[in-house]
């Protein structure tokens, strides 16, 4: 797994700020109600290509593969959250996937690229994020975090591949484009917490909570 998260960090433009971390740790159980809704997110991002991209073979059965598998995340959030005695709730989206999806072209195959894209970055983020966090959890949490670390690597990679195999161009371009944007929003501070927000500074601590 080591060679894997070398790779997300040689990947990635940044490493999750210190204060975010923080941030996390402050509030464990908004921390688990927004992870619970990001593998909600990521299953139906991956349903909603298979639905799109009908005649795309590979796209079909990695995507097929990744909603299992995040649904079954889900699933397993969701008990560690009712140990823990947390209610499952709606909350306010982050700005983070609007935030680099503005920036994803209107029409194909570029548009597919894009979207391709911007699920790599946003699984790498994720595995980042656990593996920076799970030093500082309880037992518990930290061994389910290290578990899901394998998998979100394989989902970047899945979705990295699948955007070169959708176009004949090259597409260092476009990563360099949403990276650049993905940075913006991972280090500018944010006014609540999320699990892929960017820090949120002292002053708005105790407010951000928006459930």
């Amino acid at each position: 797994m080591t060679s894997a998260l070398d790779a997300i960090h040689e990947f990635l433009p940044c490493r999750t700020p210190q204060r975010w971390i923080e941030n996390a740790l402050a509030n464990q159980d908004l921390m688990l109600i927004d992870h619970a809704h990001c593998e909600k997110k990521a299953a139906s991002t991956a349903l909603s290509l298979m639905y799109r991209y009908v005649d795309n073979t590979s796209l079909l059965n990695k995507m097929s593969r990744l909603a299992r598998e995040e649904l079954r995340h889900f699933e397993q959030v969701l008990a560690i959250m009712k140990k823990r005695g947390v209610t499952y709730d709606h909350l306010t989206p982050s700005r983070y996937a609007a935030g680099l999806r503005k920036e994803v072209r209107a029409e194909d195959p570029g548009k597919l690229v894009d979207v391709l894209i911007v699920g790599a970055i946003i699984e790498a983020r994720s595995c980042e994020r656990f593996a920076a966090l799970a030093p500082h959890l309880d037992d518990r949490l930290a061994e389910f975090y290290n578990s899901l670390l394998k998998s979100e690597a394989r989902h970047y990679q899945d979705y990295l591949a699948l955007a070169e195999q959708a176009t004949r161009e090259p597409i260092d371009d476009r990563i360099a484009t949403f990276l650049a944007i993905e940075q913006a929003l991972i280090e500018t501070p944010d006014t609540e917490f999320r699990f892929h927000s960017g820090p949120v500074p002292a002053v708005a601590e105790g407010l951000q909570q928006g459930v």
